[in-house]
């Protein structure tokens, strides 16, 4: 009879252990399932997520290309029309030079210092040339100054003595590059009139650039 219960317990004993290993084996599983199943997602949102900043880097680097092709497009789109525009003012430069070798220059170096003379509006002037000029200059210098004290006195009644000479400094000539005209300056050089042919062409130049443009690149 002893034997018999103590063998049941054992019967008991046995059955709620295999019992309770079969429940930690069952969770054990679940666990590890539920466990597994994270991991796999978590590594499937990393994918994801790399994939998507490799898509960002990638679509980025393509608007820096794109970016950096306009860039240099337009860079030498702009190079392109500033070698233009530059070539035209050689063109109108070597024009000026013509009109300096041509035969009503002497009337032009007269006007050139009458303008000259009303700009810088002192009685103490010095004008200055190319060498090649001097002569020219020599010969108008005087009817210019005429000129510029009968406007003077036409416009405020009043008659002036300038005293305007020519520069005797043939070191300081100008040079050749100034395309002709005259420079005149006063009170020891601190007030300047550049009246040179280049001079002058670049005043026009940039006054008429936005016009230029217009006609030249009417797609801007």
């Amino acid at each position: 009879m002893a034997t018999d219960q103590i063998r049941q317990m054992v019967n008991f004993i046995l059955q709620e252990a295999h019992e309770k290993a079969n429940e930690i084996r069952v969770k054990t599983e679940h666990d590890f399932n539920l466990e597994k199943q994270t991991l796999v997602h978590e590594a499937k949102l990393n994918v994801q997520d790399e994939f998507a900043k490799k898509e960002k880097d990638r679509e980025i680097q393509e608007r820096i290309s794109h970016s950096a092709e306009i860039g240099a497009c337009r860079q030498k789109k702009m190079s392109l029309r500033d070698d233009l525009l530059n070539s035209l003012m050689k063109e109108a430069s070597s024009k000026c030079k013509m009109v300096a070798g041509g035969k009503n220059y002497d009337g032009l170096l007269q006007k050139l210092i009458v303008q000259g003379l009303i700009k810088i509006e002192e009685l103490e002037v010095t004008v200055y040339c190319r060498s090649e000029d001097v002569s020219t200059v020599k010969k108008v210098l005087p009817a210019a100054v005429e000129e510029y004290v009968d406007i003077i006195e036409k416009e405020s009644g009043v008659r002036l003595t300038p005293n305007v000479t020519l520069n005797e400094d043939r070191a300081k000539d100008l040079p050749e590059s100034s395309n002709g005209g005259v420079k005149l300056t006063a009170c020891e050089g601190r007030i300047v009139c550049d009246n040179t042919m280049t001079s002058r062409l670049e005043l026009v130049y940039s006054e008429l650039k936005p016009s230029i443009r217009a006609i030249l690149f009417p797609e801007e």
